[in-house]
């Protein structure tokens, strides 16, 4: 009775000896095995993909974006999204002509997020934004099983483009490192992100000039150096600095699209200036003590302190991030005078704050 069931199961796949037969050892050991047949169908898993073009964007609508903002995630005393502050920290990019925004980075703390935040995140910043500036999710992972899951809902939910880092940790070879991009990279504009600092491994040239095979592959968000960005920029490849110190040079001397900051959070329209105005040395040098401040702490420290003591976001900080001790923070005082309170984003006069004002959620 039991074979007579099992024989059901027809096809080439699967197949029984006869009743009272034991195979010799030579026999099993020379058998051909046959894997599974969905295990070998091509295209078994079929990408969640849509046929709608109301909200589609092309990937040269990406590549000609000069300003995107790593957009800071705000949060409430206990730890959740503070979406009217996100809100209003979107719209001031807007009024003040940033042209995209990162949605989860690193500076966006997607690090700390869950999944189902990452992508809600996503979905309400199209939703709410969606005709007014670029959404770019960042939905990379060192697991090309999340990065693909990841980028299928992103894309679903509207987003416009994808960030994606190589995976981090664990590494590969970089071979695997072409095959996870291209895992995610049929699914829409993408943008590779280079930062062999967080990453520890480096995206070489040569798995660049493979990935940009595919019409998907907007650019690259690089931060190892003007000579990289120089590197791609004369064979044809979109770059966007991935380094605000550098970003001016990067754009007028070697070639760069423009940038993907984390200091146009505070000063987006200064950053517009020196990114689409030409080439202005003193503007960027009266930025740079700003660029050197945010960045003495590992990104987003510094400016999730600048934001709190501009009164844009509550002072609220997703563990393991801690705010700047209390001499840093007298310091960006300083710095926003030099430059004008009239220049940074919000409307509260600038405060130093006191230890105690912070909040620190472990748990959330």
């Amino acid at each position: 009775m039991v074979y007579q069931q099992m024989s059901a199961l027809k096809g080439p796949t699967f197949q029984l000896p006869p009743l009272n037969s034991t195979p010799s050892y030579h026999t099993r050991r020379n058998a051909m095995w046959r894997s599974p047949k969905a295990a070998i169908t091509p295209n078994f898993h079929l990408p969640m993909r849509s046929t709608e073009v109301r909200n589609r964007t092309f990937t040269d609508d990406i590549k000609a974006l000069r300003l995107i903002t790593a957009i800071k995630t705000p949060y409430l005393p206990d730890g959740r999204f503070d979406l009217e502050a996100y809100d209003a920290l979107v719209n001031m990019q807007i009024e003040h002509g940033v042209e995209g925004v990162i949605v989860g980075g690193t500076t966006g703390e997607g690090q700390l997020m869950s999944w189902d935040e990452h992508i809600m995140l996503i979905g309400h910043t199209v939703n709410c934004f969606g005709g007014s500036i670029k959404v770019i999710g960042n939905t990379g992972s060192n697991s090309t099983r999340e990065a693909i899951h990841a980028t299928e809902q992103g894309f679903a939910v509207g987003m416009h483009a994808a960030l994606h880092i190589n995976p981090y940790y664990g590494k590969t070879s970089l071979e695997g490192m072409v095959s996870h991009f291209n895992s995610v990279l049929s699914m829409g504009p993408t943008i590779v992100y280079n930062v062999p600092g967080r990453t520890g491994q480096d995206i070489p040239p040569r798995v660049i000039h493979n990935l940009a095979r595919s019409p998907n592959l907007a650019g690259v968000k690089e931060c190892v150096g003007h000579g990289r960005v120089d590197q791609y920029t004369k064979n044809g490849i979109v770059v966007w600095s991935g380094n605000d110190d550098q970003c001016h040079d990067s754009r007028w001397d070697y070639g760069a699209t423009g940038v993907i900051s984390v200091t146009s959070n505070l000063v987006p329209q200064l950053m517009r200036e020196i990114m689409f105005r030409g080439k202005n040395i003193t503007l960027n040098a009266k930025l740079l003590p700003l660029m050197k401040w945010l960045f003495e702490e590992p990104n987003p420290i510094g400016l999730n302190t600048a934001l709190s003591q501009l009164g844009v976001v509550r002072p609220v900080f997703r563990l393991p991030y801690v705010p700047l001790p209390l001499a840093k923070r007298v310091e960006f005082v300083n710095i926003v005078e030099d430059l004008g309170r009239e220049n940074f984003v919000g409307e509260e006069d600038v405060q130093v704050l006191e230890d105690d004002d912070f909040v620190l959620i472990g748990r959330y």
